[in-house]
């Protein structure tokens, strides 16, 4: 994949607005026995601002992802980081009475940060009253992926495979799932199964319009399968729902959590880039539904000459129209179903 082809994939967007971040802002969370703490990161201008929650991957912290941050808050979101229980910095280890079920804790932070959008707000200086709580995502890297898909409608089973409860939150219109596990059972290693349970989604209800996305060398300790397991929020879960399949990508998918991140694999300044803007055209046509950027950033796609990755998208359940897979090296969209 060449640089010129990556940069060929651009999408039209506005010139970059300067950013306030403040950290940490604290929340009262009882039973948690932490206190939650969030970065927001918000756009200095602008009004009726829409809000991305964003949950970090296993051991990491507010701290992270700063290449998604930074761009989507220089673009027009507000973006709210919670550290969870499992962040390095906490020190939470498997011996805690809290661990076995820290996948709910890591889903109560960020229902805490929707129920807590007024102090949240206050806290940030010049920010009060520029908020668009209609229109709020939520996006997750890996372990913060499975956390968001609980609140977009997937539910985790239990050890007689019947679906737990349905912790969805209709507050959230549309997310972002980056590197997200796929189902459990039969596909989780002997390890995985024993330690880590909860890893054993059902995707059959997560019916809020998502954007999943994968690499296509990812592979995943914990899953007997290959990198295609990790399309599985996609394939198993009802439309509308869009797949992007970053071709060479692994598990960081170029390096999402960090600028300088030493345990990113395949390190490509490209195709970070190119997620930015790909995700960001995303959530703004799903949040703004006359807004074409997403329609516009996947005909570029499709129309590389050395396509980076491929999107494919189903939405039957949503508009009557069957599903379709961009292929960018063919120009055309092509009927799954």
């Amino acid at each position: 994949m060449s640089e010129s082809n990556m940069a060929h994939t651009a999408v039209a967007i506005s010139a970059p607005t300067p950013v306030v971040s403040v950290k940490p802002v604290v929340l009262s969370a009882p039973g948690r026995g932490e206190d939650l703490q969030v970065r927001v990161s918000a756009p200095a201008t602008g009004h009726e601002l829409p809000v991305i929650v964003f949950s970090h991957g296993f051991g990491w912290s507010l701290e992270g992802y700063a290449p998604l941050v930074d761009f989507w808050a220089a673009r027009g979101f507000v973006v709210i980081q919670p550290t969870h229980l499992d962040s390095r910095t906490l020190n939470v280890t498997p011996d805690d009475p809290r661990f076995p079920e820290i996948w709910r804790f890591r889903v109560g932070d960020l229902e805490r940060i929707l129920d807590r959008l007024d102090p949240i707000e206050a806290s940030v200086p010049g920010l009060g009253g520029r908020l668009d709580r209609s229109r709020i995502a939520a996006a997750g890297h890996s372990w913060g992926g499975q956390t968001v898909s609980v609140l977009l409608g997937a539910r985790v089973l239990d050890s007689d495979g019947e679906p737990g409860e349905d912790m969805s939150d209709s507050r959230i219109k549309a997310g972002v799932l980056f590197s997200t596990t796929g189902k459990g059972g039969a596909d989780l290693t002997p390890f995985a199964a024993e330690h880590l349970p909860f890893m054993n989604p059902s995707f059959a209800g997560m019916t809020t319009p998502t954007l999943v996305v994968a690499g296509d060398h990812d592979q995943s300790a914990l899953s007997t399968r290959g990198p295609d397991w990790f399309t599985d929020p996609y394939f198993l879960s009802p439309g509308p729902k869009s797949l992007l399949t970053l071709f060479g990508a692994e598990h960081s998918l170029g390096g999402i959590p960090g600028y300088t991140v030493t345990e990113t694999t395949d390190e490509n300044p490209e195709r970070v880039a190119l997620i930015q803007r790909l995700t960001w055209a995303y959530l703004r046509s799903a949040l703004y539904p006359a807004d074409p950027s997403w329609p516009v950033a996947s005909a570029e796609l499709m129309e590389s000459t050395d396509p980076p990755g491929r999107i494919e998208v189903k939405r039957r359940e949503a508009h009557r129209a069957p599903p379709y897979r961009l292929d960018a090296g063919e120009g055309r969209a092509v009927d799954l179903w």
